[in-house]
């Protein structure tokens, strides 16, 4: 499974937002896409980023993260 967290973290720039979503093209799917609210939460731990926003369907699966890198 790839790292979309840190991806998206990476193409960053300090102070700017991003939503964080599972991309199909790339063989993502909500199923596998919440592995990624733990690697989140845990760079926010780090004082990395913060979470804004989580966006989840009807089902209580997470299909959007919003965050804000710090660092």
């Amino acid at each position: 499974m790839r790292d979309i967290a840190n991806e998206v973290y990476e193409k960053m720039r300090v102070g700017s937002s991003a939503w964080i979503r599972p991309v199909a093209a790339k063989g993502d799917t909500v199923p596998s896409f919440q592995a990624v609210h733990e690697q989140v939460k845990q760079m926010a731990d780090d004082g990395l980023i913060t979470i804004s926003t989580i966006k989840r369907q009807e089902d209580g699966l997470i299909d959007a993260i919003r965050i804000q890198r710090l660092a």
